[in-house]
Formats: structure tokens, sequence, C-alpha cells
């Protein structure tokens, strides 16, 4: 853990610190904000593994850890919940879980220089696959970003992972209907034994919660350059 938090520093020794914005704040016009979302909760636990572990609550602790990391940092974020409870006004669950989504996906378009990180556990109807996955919206810089925090979890989990970052399913509703780079993050197989013992231990989901912090300091200026970078005539690129 000594040798991923020395990472982290040093990924970020050059990074400008600013307060970390909380929902309903606003950072300022030229920083970037990172949308930090605990997939599922509410009535939508997601995936539950074998022994019962529910991917909701998983989502919401390591996000929850993320969001401290990079307040550490001063960098802008917001949450798209804190809390396994959500306020609904719709009443069947199908009418919810659209309701849910639309919410999280206005938050992303409300907020100025966003940048979408989403959390999620995978899971297979047998226990042999395993390894965490990067999915990537198809969106300027997502590729980037999703590629690189691949690679910061295959090299510093070291468990054999083979998995690529890929471009995510056109199904996906929230991760196909925003403008924003965005990648959603499959962080183990709750499917998996081994996998899904290591999901219970706070030292894993910290582990987890310190690459994807890693991984968005260290792409920062990337992103920064979406979205304030300047052409050679000097005008914006948005």
């Amino acid at each position: 853990m000594k040798r991923l938090l020395a990472m982290l520093l040093a990924l970020t020794m050059s990074a400008a610190l600013t307060p970390c914005a909380r929902a309903g704040e606003l950072a300022a016009p030229r920083t970037l904000t990172l949308i930090i979302d605990a997939g599922h909760g509410g009535e939508d636990g997601g995936a539950v593994s074998p022994n019962g572990l529910v991917e909701s609550g998983v989502n919401l602790d390591i996000a929850l850890r993320l969001e401290r990391l990079i307040a550490l940092f001063g960098a802008p974020c917001v949450m798209t919940r804190d809390s396994e409870e959500i306020a609904y006004t719709a009443e069947t669950t199908r009418a919810r879980k659209v309701e849910d989504q639309k919410r999280r996906l206005k938050l992303i378009r409300d907020t100025e220089n966003a940048v979408f990180l989403s959390i999620h556990q995978n899971k297979y109807t047998s226990g042999n696959p395993f390894g965490a996955q990067v999915l990537y919206a198809p969106t300027r810089g997502s590729e980037e970003l999703g590629k690189d925090v691949q690679n910061l979890l295959t090299a510093t989990l070291e468990d054999g992972n083979r998995r690529a970052a890929a471009r995510i399913q056109s199904e996906i509703y929230l991760m196909n209907n925003i403008d924003c780079p965005a990648v959603l993050v499959e962080c183990a197989f709750l499917s998996n034994a081994r996998e899904e013992a290591l999901l219970q231990t706070e030292s894993y989901r910290l582990k987890l919660a310190v690459i994807l912090a890693a991984g968005y300091l260290h792409n920062r200026e990337m992103l920064e350059d979406i979205y304030f970078g300047e052409s050679e005539n000097g005008v914006l690129l948005h």
C-alpha cells in the first residue's frame, strides 16, 4: 500500500490544489470536475455474489474512498450518490431505475468540464472469469483515460489479468448519452471466489480506490486539454 500511495503522490506533485466540490457547488470555470458514480443503489442492488455480497454496497464503499482521495489533493469532485438510499417519485421498480438513470444523466450534463468515472463489479455464470476491465465511452479522451486506468489496474494488482480496455456497449444508457470523457470500471468478478473474498476486505477496496485516483490524476493534463487547450490560432478547443 505504501508503494501505491507513493505512486499517487508522484503523479500529483505538480497538480494545482483546489477545494473539493460537492453536488450543488460549482468548481472554477477552467477546472475539471470528476463525477464519481457508485453504480446501482436504492432498489437496484446490481449483481450479487454466491455468498450474498451485493454490488451496490461495494461500489459505494470504493466510491467514497475515491472521493476522499481526490479531495485530499484538492481536485473538485461530485458524487452521483453517497448512500444506499435513493429517493424516488416513480411507483414501479422499472420506472424508478429509469428515474435514477435520468437524474444521474442530468447531473453529468449540468456539471461543467465533467469527467465521469463509474464504479461497478462484474459477474458471470461460472466462477472462472476474473480481472478488472475498463470500458470507455465514445467521447473524446475516454479511450486514452480508459486504457491508462486499465494499465494501472493490471500492473498494480498483479493478478495475471489479460483483459484490455474496450469501448462500452451501445446499450449502456448512461455512458452513451453523455458528451464528456467517461469510463466505467468493472473492478472485479463477484462470481469469482478469490475476487469476492478480496472485495470484502477494506485493504483491497482502498487499493482499487487509490488506483482509480492515480489514473484520473495522471490524466488530468490530457483531460484539461480537451476542455481548455488552444489551437494554433488561439481558439479554445471544446
